[in-house]
């Protein structure tokens, strides 16, 4: 994995599964993290290739529920990220899924209160000897790039000196989110601090916050001087963004997800949240479309909504042809 000048889809919770992801690759991303998921959750999964679909899946044991989806077209450019306060348990988690995905990311910046409580994501960032323990492990266990993903601590030169130490451990880049644990989306990511960081590493950064328009990526890379660059909102609302011609309608982008989602047998609850995060940023979860997902029970009805019955009774009567010309 080359993380040199590259555009990135961020991990998102609910939001990063194999349609969102795969529609920002269509789009231009170089890189695609998965939503974070619990070490936990993934430890009682088995692996199932599922060839209805052309999908490998990491299935709840004694359930139907995928709690991660995956396919050979993104196998060279997604990113498992994976939420653990254990250094075993990591690497055995990561070892499940290691040949699946081009690289494992450590969450480390999570500030909700699913991943602190468990002593992951945002809680790590006060453990550096916990830091230095998962990352050592995975490093010297796994064939694949091991990164993790950070937010800045309450000095520059405090976030620095994790950083450097986080270096030490071997990793082969590190996402840093422009801001601190109790910032909110709302205020301004702090790119002088991430170039703080960029000017004290080696190892490639890759920078977050604020991206939200194609020329952004290059403003921050500027700003900042970090190696790659990463957008979260700015994908969500419209994955277009990482297209260098420009972005597209979103309702264009948001028909599309519709489709893939679709193809994909996405879970109709990602589904939903996923649109309705487009509809709150363009329009109105009080007009009819916003009300219509809310009641939407399946895929069916999205597809009804969207005009997509026929696409979706030619995928669901043509899986095996749908699949061989993926």
């Amino acid at each position: 994995m080359d993380y040199q000048n590259k555009l990135v889809l961020a991990p998102m919770v609910r939001v990063g599964t194999l349609p969102f992801r795969l529609l920002a690759a269509q789009y231009g991303a170089d890189i695609t993290y998965g939503e974070e998921i619990i070490d936990h959750k993934l430890l009682k999964c088995e692996r199932r290739v599922n060839e209805f679909i052309g999908s490998t899946d990491f299935v709840e044991k004694g359930t139907d529920s995928v709690v991660f989806r995956t396919c050979h077209q993104e196998r060279n450019h997604v990113v498992f990220q994976m939420g653990t306060s254990d250094a075993v348990r990591a690497l055995t988690a990561a070892k499940m899924v290691c040949k699946d995905v081009a690289a494992i990311d450590i969450n480390m910046g999570c500030p909700k209160s699913f991943s602190v409580s468990g002593g992951m994501g945002a809680a790590l960032l006060s453990k550096p000897e916990l830091i230095h323990d998962i990352l050592i492990m995975l490093k010297r266990n796994l064939d694949v790039p091991v990164t993790c993903k950070i937010r800045l601590l309450k000095s520059s030169q405090d976030t620095v000196e994790l950083a450097r130490q986080i270096e030490k451990t071997g990793v082969s880049a590190l996402a840093v989110h422009g801001r601190k644990v109790v910032d909110r989306p709302r205020d301004p990511a702090k790119w002088g601090e991430i170039a703080d960081i960029v000017a004290a590493l080696s190892i490639p950064v890759i920078a977050n916050g604020d991206v939200f328009e194609y020329d952004d990526f290059q403003r921050i890379k500027t700003a900042t001087g970090a190696s790659s660059v990463m957008a979260a909102r700015g994908a969500l609302w419209n994955a277009s963004i990482f297209s260098s011609q420009g972005k597209l309608h979103w309702e264009d982008v948001k028909r599309e997800y519709v489709r893939k989602s679709i193809l994909w047998e996405n879970d109709v609850k990602s589904t939903k949240h996923t649109l309705k995060e487009m509809i709150m940023h363009y329009s109105s979860l009080e007009l009819p479309e916003g009300k219509a997902i809310i009641k939407s029970e399946t895929l069916a009805d999205i597809a009804k909504l969207y005009e997509e019955e026929k696409y979706y009774q030619f995928v669901n009567e043509n899986r095996f042809l749908v699949n061989g010309s993926r």
